[in-house]
């Protein structure tokens, strides 16, 4: 399973800030970087409502999305940094502008946020480049994702559909994996989850179904102010998260059981009993069931013989707690 860190906003506008996430999450064992491209005047409008108001700084929505700008430079920078620490960097556009800055600055795939599934000149844009893309589903219907998976196919796309809901935090009850498991089912396409639930324990249940790619938004600490704090898990609760997963994927390989039990033989033998004698047995005594007994190790006649071994004569004594041996029976 992929996981994918989710920056968006948490850098709230300052690159050193952005370059300090990459530095943080760089020990988590993510495999990618996700951040947001926004340019302001490509996206928004004065108009744009606020989902939550948080800020102190801006009056507007499109304010903020203009304080969340970086320039094409810092991108590359933010690029570089991120490919520096062996993981992929990726970023969600937000408009073609945004996208054409993007590919020029050649990221490897796309991620379609749940907002943009509908914008068809933005998609467009992003099958020309005929690059992977991950498409989030956090605002469509069973109707709207079919149809975006209908333009995906016939357009030859190489994708994965993301089951998420648009809620931060999103309850536990309205993750909706069995929404993932559906899609996997119906399509026989990569599915993955779009997690805002801000909890680990709903990123392990995804892989635990068989998510191809996981994405969590990320903050340094619940105290941060931004509109997806609470949606987020913080650096070491992704590291927590991280650790699960790949324990999971262990669990989940196939195992040659014969080929696991002849490597089990020594502690086998200490384990598995043998038929000993439960009390003096004279010779010439033909053996019945209330004369034997099991004691480990497995040294002598396994126990499991013993039907064979009632109803045969002793050749000599057996003393007491000692292992039945093949030579001393017929």
């Amino acid at each position: 399973m992929k996981v994918i860190a989710e920056i968006a906003q948490a850098h709230d506008g300052n690159i050193d800030r952005a370059h300090a996430f990459i530095d943080a999450l760089a020990c988590t064992g993510v495999d990618i970087i996700k951040f947001q491209t926004h340019i302001a005047e490509h996206e928004s409008s004065d108009v744009e409502p606020w989902r939550i108001k948080f800020s102190r700084f801006d009056e507007t929505r499109y304010e903020y999305w203009k304080r969340m700008e970086f320039t094409e430079e810092q991108w590359i920078g933010l690029k570089k940094h991120v490919e520096s620490k062996f993981m992929e960097f990726l970023s969600s556009p937000f408009s073609v502008e945004a996208a054409l800055m993007l590919n020029k600055i050649d990221v490897s795939q796309w991620k379609i946020a749940s907002g943009e599934i509908n914008n068809i000149q933005l998609l467009n844009f992003i099958l020309e480049t005929q690059k992977p893309i991950i498409v989030s589903t956090g605002m469509s219907d069973l109707n709207e994702i079919d149809r975006i998976y209908n333009k995906l196919v016939s357009s030859g796309a190489d994708f994965t559909l993301m089951q998420c809901t648009s809620k931060y935090p999103t309850p536990l009850d309205e993750i909706g994996l069995n929404v993932m498991t559906y899609l996997k089912n119906k399509y026989s396409i990569p599915v993955g989850l779009s997690d805002h639930s801000g909890r680990v324990f709903t990123g392990i249940a995804a892989a635990v179904l068989g998510a191809s790619i996981l994405e969590v938004h990320v903050c340094m600490s619940k105290y941060d102010c931004g509109p997806d704090t609470a949606a987020s898990l913080t650096v070491d609760e992704l590291q927590t998260l991280v650790k699960g997963i790949r324990e999971i994927e262990m669990l989940q390989r196939v195992v040659d059981k014969n080929y696991i039990a002849a490597n089990l033989c020594d502690i086998s033998k200490i384990f598995k009993k043998s038929l000993c004698a439960k009390c003096d047995i004279p010779a010439g005594v033909v053996l019945t069931d209330d004369m034997l007994t099991a004691r480990k190790p497995a040294i002598g006649i396994s126990v499991e013989k013993i039907e064979d071994i009632i109803g045969r004569k002793t050749l000599a004594p057996i003393l007491k707690e000692n292992f039945i041996k093949e030579e001393d029976i017929q």
